[in-house]
């Protein structure tokens, strides 16, 4: 029977996922029969490489035609009515859901082009994938706005009222024949590493856009750049907040949006609180233009702005918007008088646009979350639109191990739990930082990138005289220098804002604030004295740390100390898109970790072509 052929590839699916398989893989499965196509395989639930985004179906099986291996990506609705958001063609209403949906054409075509991006067995060969969204409750004059919309060979629409063309367009796809061989090879497809964000984002900005926005993403991008028309058009201050974790894609929305305003002339600008972030992006998204790296600011470069000085104002990494925009060399006059940053950043815009992470407040003063920038927007009289990102598109798209490092680190409220593996991303234990060190060469020298990052447990030296580092990172015999200080090369170490981009940062331990916003393949972290097992829990030692910020109780207590001490390892631990190795200079601590993770050898994701 057709349905005991489906091949399930969704792992720790939640309840509601289920009903849904109940109420619609029936329907797919009687369809393929009614079709004569029995034998076609369908893979149920298939994860896209490098994230966490499941399709809902993909069909595998032979062309008709070609006698070539074809597939089809299905998105299936139980939708009965759904028409268009506030005239837009690309997110819709529908009956019974909150908020707006992405429009299930623009979806499909998304997972389409994603798929065709990063599966090696497609060959970026357009005609081997198609798509198509399949509305089976939904009759044509219910769901009329979706048609409204041109369709393509990637995003086709089918109402359970077209049945006969939805039947038409399988035998069109499919002969009836065996998908078995089809199914394996798309399931053990070779996967081309995800784009570097920063070496592509210059084209993103003066071309078109690199990155394929998937589901939550396009949804964030599309109610962003509505909310920028509505303003427009309406003459009307709105923010949009856009909250994920890392990897959830809020850097790739946020060069979307930049890019595409940039392409329109439209009065943008970018700003981070990280000096490290900007200077990278003015350096590789601004490369040869001093137009594009005059677009990339700070959140203190606004203290004299007027008004809706510009129409949007991009705030990336916004958990690191501070208290007040003043530092040791504003003048009196001026620090008498200052406002607060987030009022600052919201006054700019016409459409200020804050993308953050809660959990990468990292330093004493930082306040960026959505309930503050909500409460400080709405106090200012301005509407807020507040969009959420669950997906994950680093640590190999592994929800398990950012949920494992979130629970390691009691950032949630749950409990530590020993990792085992999920066959997405590879996690290990050093047993000595020789050990990490090696291991991550290795992996450097076959394809990607790898970086080792440290608490904040060693002094941090100036450079000496002879112009070579000092290597302040000492466990054992064995020591390496932090990554440099300032932002000029020392010898043939990169400056501190390239440490994590440049080649050369491999040699030097990076601290949270070199890593902070940036990824590479393969990560080492090294944990401190600060953070020790004992009794069965992990607790932060603040008076360890050498954070110059962490030295006066008055201005930080010891509660905020354990909340930035935990937050730092988070943003360390989910740096890497393929694999972490840690290590524990606490003997205790090392015990500790080595009894929650016990896989000893996992099986490594297959790339081809260069890391990214």
């Amino acid at each position: 029977m057709l349905t005991e052929r489906l091949r399930y590839g969704g792992h720790g699916v939640s309840p509601a996922e289920k009903r849904s398989w109940a109420r619609s893989l029936p329907v797919l499965a009687q369809d393929l029969a009614d079709a004569g196509l029995a034998d076609v395989e369908v893979l149920v639930e298939y994860q896209l490489p490098l994230t966490s985004r499941r399709v809902d179906a993909v069909l595998a099986g032979v062309d008709p035609r070609t006698g070539d291996d074809s597939y089809l990506v299905v998105e299936l609705k139980q939708w009965s009515f759904a028409a268009a958001y506030e005239d837009s063609d690309t997110l819709v209403a529908v009956e019974q859901a909150s908020g707006p949906r992405l429009h299930p054409g623009v979806q499909v075509q998304d997972y389409c082009h994603y798929l065709n991006d990063f599966l090696g067995v497609l060959g970026r060969d357009q005609k081997l994938l198609r798509g198509a969204a399949y509305l089976h409750n939904a009759v044509d004059r219910d769901v009329t706005d979706l048609f409204d919309r041109p369709a393509t060979e990637q995003s086709r629409i089918f109402t359970g009222q077209r049945r006969g063309q939805w039947l038409d367009h399988l035998r069109s796809r499919f002969a009836p024949a065996s998908g078995a061989g089809p199914a394996d090879r798309f399931l053990t497809s070779t996967v081309r590493p995800s784009r570097h964000l920063l070496a592509y984002a210059a084209a993103e900005l003066k071309e078109r856009s690199h990155f394929t926005l998937l589901d939550e993403q396009h949804v964030a991008y599309e109610l962003v750049m509505h909310a920028i028309e509505r303003a427009r058009t309406a003459n009307h201050k709105r923010a949009v907040v856009v909250a994920g974790g890392p990897g959830s894609g809020k850097s790739v929305i946020a060069l979307a949006v930049l890019g595409e305003l940039a392409r329109r002339d439209r009065p943008v600008l970018h700003a981070t609180g990280s000096r490290s972030f900007t200077l990278t992006l003015r350096r590789y998204a601004g490369r040869g233009s001093t137009r594009v790296q005059s677009l990339f600011k700070y959140f203190n470069s606004f203290m004299n702005a007027e008004p809706n000085d510009i129409e949007v104002l991009i705030c990336d990494e916004a958990h690191r918007v501070r208290e007040t925009s003043v530092n040791r060399y504003t003048p009196k006059a001026r620090r008498d008088v200052a406002r607060p940053q987030l009022e600052e950043l919201i006054s700019v815009a016409r459409v200020p646009v804050f993308l953050l992470d809660e959990h990468q407040v990292v330093k004493p003063g930082e306040m960026g979350n959505v309930e503050v920038i909500s409460a400080h927007a709405r106090k200012l009289g301005v509407e807020v639109d507040v969009v959420s990102l669950h997906d994950q598109f680093r640590c190999g798209g592994s929800e398990a191990y950012e949920e494992w490092a979130l629970d390691l680190l009691g950032l949630d409220g749950g409990e530590p739990t020993v990792w085992a593996g999920d066959g997405r991303f590879d996690v290990r234990i050093a047993e000595s930082p020789e050990e990490m060190e090696a291991h991550l060469a290795d992996r450097q020298a076959v394809a990607g990138t790898a970086r080792m990052s440290a608490g904040y447990c060693w002094p941090w030296s100036d450079p000496r005289p002879d112009g070579t580092l000092v290597p302040d990172v000492t466990i054992g015999g064995w020591a390496r220098p932090w990554n440099v200080k300032s932002e000029r090369s020392v010898g043939s170490a990169p400056g501190s804002a390239f440490w994590a981009t440049d080649p050369n940062g491999f040699g030097q331990v990076g601290c949270v604030y070199t890593a902070q916003g940036f990824e590479y393949d393969w990560s080492g972290v090294i944990i401190g004295p600060d953070l020790v097992a004992r009794d069965g829990q992990l607790v932060t030692r603040r008076d360890e740390s050498k954070d110059p910020a962490f030295r006066s109780r008055k201005s930080l207590s010891d509660e905020e100390a354990d909340r930035l001490i935990r937050n730092t390892y988070k943003v360390l631990l989910t740096r890497g898109m393929r694999g972490t190795v840690l290590f524990a200079t606490d003997p205790e601590t090392q015990e500790y970790l080595r009894n929650l993770v016990r896989v000893r050898r996992q099986p490594e994701v297959v790339f081809d072509g260069e890391a990214g």
